[in-house]
Protein backbone atom coordinates (compact mmCIF):
# COMPACT_ATOMS: atom_id res chain seq x y z
CA UNK A 1 0.00 0.00 0.00
CA UNK A 2 1.39 3.43 -0.99
CA UNK A 3 0.82 6.10 1.35
CA UNK A 4 0.13 9.56 -0.12
CA UNK A 5 2.48 12.31 0.71
CA UNK A 6 0.64 15.28 -0.50
CA UNK A 7 -3.17 16.07 0.24
CA UNK A 8 -4.82 19.05 -1.69
CA UNK A 9 -6.51 20.66 1.05
CA UNK A 10 -9.54 22.95 -0.27
CA UNK A 11 -11.10 25.95 1.46
CA UNK A 12 -14.60 26.34 1.10
CA UNK A 13 -16.85 29.04 2.77
CA UNK A 14 -19.17 26.71 4.33
CA UNK A 15 -19.71 23.86 1.39
CA UNK A 16 -16.83 21.16 2.01
CA UNK A 17 -19.27 18.59 1.97
CA UNK A 18 -21.21 19.67 -0.76
CA UNK A 19 -18.36 20.31 -2.83
CA UNK A 20 -16.67 16.80 -2.35
CA UNK A 21 -20.16 14.87 -2.57
CA UNK A 22 -20.31 17.27 -6.23
CA UNK A 23 -16.62 16.15 -7.87
CA UNK A 24 -17.00 12.65 -6.24
CA UNK A 25 -20.60 12.43 -8.78
CA UNK A 26 -17.92 13.50 -11.55
CA UNK A 27 -15.24 11.34 -11.50
CA UNK A 28 -15.24 7.25 -11.02
CA UNK A 29 -13.63 5.62 -8.35
CA UNK A 30 -14.52 8.33 -6.20
CA UNK A 31 -15.75 8.41 -2.34
CA UNK A 32 -16.58 10.86 0.31
CA UNK A 33 -14.37 8.85 3.52
CA UNK A 34 -15.13 11.27 6.26
CA UNK A 35 -17.47 14.26 7.44
CA UNK A 36 -17.02 16.33 10.20
CA UNK A 37 -18.67 19.98 10.96
CA UNK A 38 -15.65 21.44 9.67
CA UNK A 39 -13.56 18.77 7.19
CA UNK A 40 -14.46 16.28 4.82
CA UNK A 41 -12.23 13.85 2.95
CA UNK A 42 -12.86 12.45 -0.54
CA UNK A 43 -10.77 10.73 -2.75
CA UNK A 44 -10.99 11.24 -6.40
CA UNK A 45 -9.53 8.58 -8.47
CA UNK A 46 -7.15 7.42 -5.27
CA UNK A 47 -6.12 10.61 -4.38
CA UNK A 48 -6.98 11.99 -1.12
CA UNK A 49 -8.61 15.27 -0.85
CA UNK A 50 -9.13 17.45 2.43
CA UNK A 51 -12.35 20.17 2.30
CA UNK A 52 -12.71 22.87 4.82
CA UNK A 53 -15.87 24.17 5.70
CA UNK A 54 -13.55 27.64 6.55
CA UNK A 55 -15.66 30.46 6.04
CA UNK A 56 -15.42 33.33 3.54
CA UNK A 57 -11.84 34.83 4.49
CA UNK A 58 -10.04 33.10 0.98
CA UNK A 59 -11.11 32.03 -2.36
CA UNK A 60 -9.55 30.27 -4.95
CA UNK A 61 -7.72 31.69 -7.52
CA UNK A 62 -5.65 30.29 -11.05
CA UNK A 63 -2.61 30.23 -9.18
CA UNK A 64 -4.05 26.46 -7.97
CA UNK A 65 -5.56 24.36 -10.80
CA UNK A 66 -6.23 20.60 -11.24
CA UNK A 67 -5.13 18.95 -14.51
CA UNK A 68 -7.66 16.17 -15.89
CA UNK A 69 -6.28 13.76 -18.69
CA UNK A 70 -8.26 12.66 -21.56
CA UNK A 71 -8.21 9.90 -24.01
CA UNK A 72 -11.09 10.99 -26.12
CA UNK A 73 -12.98 13.88 -27.08
CA UNK A 74 -16.35 12.58 -25.65
CA UNK A 75 -13.97 12.10 -21.96
CA UNK A 76 -13.11 16.33 -22.84
CA UNK A 77 -16.75 16.95 -23.20
CA UNK A 78 -17.77 14.77 -20.18
CA UNK A 79 -15.44 16.64 -17.25
CA UNK A 80 -15.96 20.06 -19.65
CA UNK A 81 -19.42 19.48 -19.15
CA UNK A 82 -19.56 18.19 -15.66
CA UNK A 83 -17.27 20.83 -13.88
CA UNK A 84 -19.16 24.09 -15.76
CA UNK A 85 -22.18 22.93 -14.98
CA UNK A 86 -24.49 24.62 -12.33
CA UNK A 87 -22.78 28.27 -12.72
CA UNK A 88 -19.41 27.06 -13.62
CA UNK A 89 -17.16 29.79 -16.27
CA UNK A 90 -15.53 28.03 -19.17
CA UNK A 91 -12.31 30.20 -19.82
CA UNK A 92 -9.63 29.82 -22.32
CA UNK A 93 -7.13 27.06 -23.68
CA UNK A 94 -8.61 23.75 -21.92
CA UNK A 95 -9.07 26.15 -18.52
CA UNK A 96 -12.47 26.13 -16.32
CA UNK A 97 -13.61 27.31 -13.45
CA UNK A 98 -16.25 24.88 -11.17
CA UNK A 99 -18.99 26.39 -9.28
CA UNK A 100 -16.97 27.25 -6.14
CA UNK A 101 -14.36 28.74 -8.15
CA UNK A 102 -11.68 25.89 -8.23
CA UNK A 103 -9.55 25.83 -11.54
CA UNK A 104 -9.41 22.53 -13.77
CA UNK A 105 -7.70 22.04 -17.19
CA UNK A 106 -9.08 19.17 -19.04
CA UNK A 107 -6.51 18.13 -21.57
CA UNK A 108 -6.37 15.93 -24.21
CA UNK A 109 -3.38 14.15 -24.26
CA UNK A 110 -3.60 14.65 -28.47
CA UNK A 111 -2.74 18.47 -27.16
CA UNK A 112 0.35 17.02 -25.70
CA UNK A 113 1.08 14.91 -28.38
CA UNK A 114 0.64 17.78 -31.01
CA UNK A 115 2.51 20.49 -29.99
CA UNK A 116 5.07 18.32 -29.08
CA UNK A 117 5.73 17.24 -32.08
CA UNK A 118 9.13 17.44 -33.29
CA UNK A 119 7.66 19.31 -36.64
CA UNK A 120 7.90 22.85 -35.22
CA UNK A 121 5.43 24.03 -37.56
CA UNK A 122 2.93 21.47 -37.05
CA UNK A 123 3.00 21.80 -33.92
CA UNK A 124 2.79 25.75 -33.70
CA UNK A 125 -0.40 25.56 -35.98
CA UNK A 126 -1.64 23.27 -33.05
CA UNK A 127 -0.65 25.56 -30.84
CA UNK A 128 -2.50 28.32 -32.46
CA UNK A 129 -5.67 26.47 -33.01
CA UNK A 130 -5.33 25.80 -28.99
CA UNK A 131 -4.99 29.56 -28.10
CA UNK A 132 -8.02 30.15 -29.86
CA UNK A 133 -10.38 27.54 -27.96
CA UNK A 134 -12.12 27.35 -24.90
CA UNK A 135 -12.71 23.66 -24.66
CA UNK A 136 -10.36 21.50 -26.35
CA UNK A 137 -11.80 20.14 -29.55
CA UNK A 138 -9.40 17.34 -31.34
CA UNK A 139 -10.40 17.57 -34.14
CA UNK A 140 -9.78 21.10 -34.69
CA UNK A 141 -5.98 20.93 -33.25
CA UNK A 142 -5.85 17.98 -35.91
CA UNK A 143 -6.89 19.75 -38.67
CA UNK A 144 -4.67 23.07 -37.51
CA UNK A 145 -1.58 20.41 -36.88
CA UNK A 146 -2.36 19.28 -40.83
CA UNK A 147 -2.87 22.55 -42.07
CA UNK A 148 -6.39 22.41 -43.18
Amino acid sequence: MTIQKITPFLWFENQAEEAANFYCNIFKNSKVTGVSPMIVTFELEGMKFTALNGGPRYKFTEAISFVVTCESQEEVDYYWNKLTSDGGQESMCAWLKDKYGLSWQIVPTALIELIGDPNRDKANRAMQALLKMKKIVIADLVKAFDGK
